[in-house]
């Protein structure tokens, strides 16, 4: 019987030995990647038992590597997000990640989530109904869910934008971007610094002022009147708040589009 194995894929070192000693230490074998390629390059060529899963890495996105493991296997993954990454988190269950933890964690929170998760990892493998074989032999598709508000529909891992007449909206990968900041922060106030590290990260100076002009940009696209907006609002000295209720649905209770 073979120790179970931990692929740690964090580009930050010391969370990576934080986590290292943490899954030595109740036994654990493990496996470390700082990067996408790297970690995609172990989960196909090991066996792994679990991968905990960064999806801010600093060269590749978790997400797609989330993508990659999905097409060839079921291990479980546990994915490693910011306390405001709603719409990753979303995105990234819905691929196929079995649970997540956000940053800052607790030591106690990681083992007990992936003790729950290789629990449940377990007695679906050991099934008599479903060999595992036939598990492994076919990956399943899995779709984001659709956000919905003030009657558009936004859906996150296809960078979809619909109207309220059921249009497609031109948007930039930019515009996405920023509105699926306000769509994960709903009713919160979010100062322009703020923005600016959610979609740009480290990339951007203080001196940056052009998350005025994206917004601006994007309230053509969304407001019913740009003039007098009603979902993204000026908080003066501050910054700016979607001040609109969000709905998460399944893509597939959706009327299909034409």
């Amino acid at each position: 019987m073979h120790n179970t194995t931990v692929l740690i894929v964090d580009d930050d070192p010391k969370i990576r030995a934080l986590l290292r000693r943490c899954f030595e230490e109740e036994g654990f074998d493990t496996i470390e990647a700082g990067d996408a390629a790297t970690a995609v390059d172990i989960a196909t060529s090991s066996k792994l038992d679990l991968i905990t899963l960064d999806l801010h890495l600093g060269v590749g996105n978790g997400l797609d590597v989330a993508r990659a493991v999905r097409k060839i296997s079921r291990v479980p993954i546990i994915m490693v997000t910011g306390k405001d990454d709603v719409i990753d988190r979303i995105v990234g269950l819905e691929i196929g990640a079995d649970d997540y933890i956000t940053k800052p964690f607790h030591i106690r929170e990681v083992l007990a989530r992936v003790r729950s998760v290789l629990r449940r990892s377990q007695s679906q493998t050991s099934t008599p109904d479903a060999p595992q074989d036939a598990v492994a032999e076919k990956p399943v598709e899995h779709e984001s869910p659709a956000i919905q508000f003030d009657r558009m529909t936004a859906i996150p891992d296809m960078y979809e934008l619909w109207d309220r007449d059921g249009q497609l909206c031109d948007l930039t990968s930019g515009d996405f971007k920023l509105l699926a900041v306000f769509l994960g922060n709903p009713k919160r106030v979010l100062s322009r610094e703020r923005l600016m590290d959610l979609i740009n990260g480290p990339e951007w100076t203080p001196l940056d002022r052009t998350i005025d002009n994206q917004v601006a940009r994007l309230r053509k696209k969304v407001e019913r009147d740009p003039s007098e907006p009603r979902l993204i609002k000026t908080v003066r000295g501050i910054g700016y708040t979607f001040a609109c209720d969000t709905t998460i649905v399944n893509r597939h209770s959706l009327a299909k589009r034409a």
